[in-house]
């Protein structure tokens, strides 16, 4: 058999990075429903591609903890978080992000308030746009919270918060911010107090913006909610 061309290897790469994105925006809106068995041969038709890009996308996808594979039963979506999964991840959070930006703040040399001033912008940019903000501000609070964590200098820490994949899964939940302007204005205050290099600021309103977030998606659990615990820091939302 002859050597793949470069086009064909090419088409492929985009094939499997169009599958990726359709499926990846899928189950996070919820039109591939939790715990739902994943056809991969209906996938591949229903897509107009072959079956061997959606195979290599499950892989991607269970890598995000988006599906799970299970002897004799192939793929299906993984359940959403229950309240008590979801204090955890913020509990989590709680412990390693206002740490995050309280070292963010600390070093002026490395100091990434512009790259996050950049992010902010790029997605009010964004936000003018009439559509369903869902898929960017997932991306937007990523690669927010991953620039701080990234300039606390410590990628073992970076590292297992990426394992987390909490912002795909706290976002498939609810739809806490539709428009994308609490978490704006919160992320904003970061930012504020990580350029003017006060660690006590940063850190606290890292904490308040966590806090707020628990408090949003924990709305998915009507009738069941119970604050994250109390370490001294303001619960009232930054809205400017």
């Amino acid at each position: 058999m002859p050597p793949r061309q470069s086009s064909d290897i090419s088409r492929g790469k985009v094939a499997v990075t169009d599958v990726y994105a359709s499926m990846r925006a899928s189950i996070l809106e919820g039109e591939i429903a939790p715990g739902t068995r994943i056809n991969i041969d209906a996938v591949a038709r229903s897509l107009g591609v072959s079956q061997t890009p959606v195979r290599e996308v499950l892989q991607r996808l269970e890598g995000d903890n988006l599906v799970v594979y299970s002897p004799g039963r192939g793929y299906s979506t993984t359940p959403l978080l229950g309240l008590p999964e979801l204090r955890s991840l913020f509990e989590f959070r709680l412990l390693v992000e206002p740490w995050a930006a309280r070292a963010a703040a600390v070093d002026r040399l490395a100091n990434p308030a512009a790259a996050l001033e950049r992010e902010l912008a790029s997605f009010r940019d964004t936000m003018k746009a009439d559509k369903d903000l869902r898929q960017d501000l997932v991306a937007h609070d990523t690669r927010f919270h991953d620039t701080i964590l990234a300039a606390s200098g410590n990628p073992v820490v970076r590292h297992a918060f990426a394992q987390t994949h909490c912002h795909l899964h706290t976002f498939r939940l609810y739809p806490a911010d539709v428009d994308g302007a609490i978490t704006v204005a919160e992320h904003s205050a970061v930012r504020e107090a990580i350029e003017a290099c006060d660690p006590e600021q940063a850190e606290a309103a890292m904490t308040m913006h966590i806090r707020n977030s628990f408090d949003r998606f924990a709305q998915a659990f009507a009738g069941e909610l119970a604050p994250l615990e109390d370490t001294g820091a303001p619960r009232k939302r930054i809205i400017k």
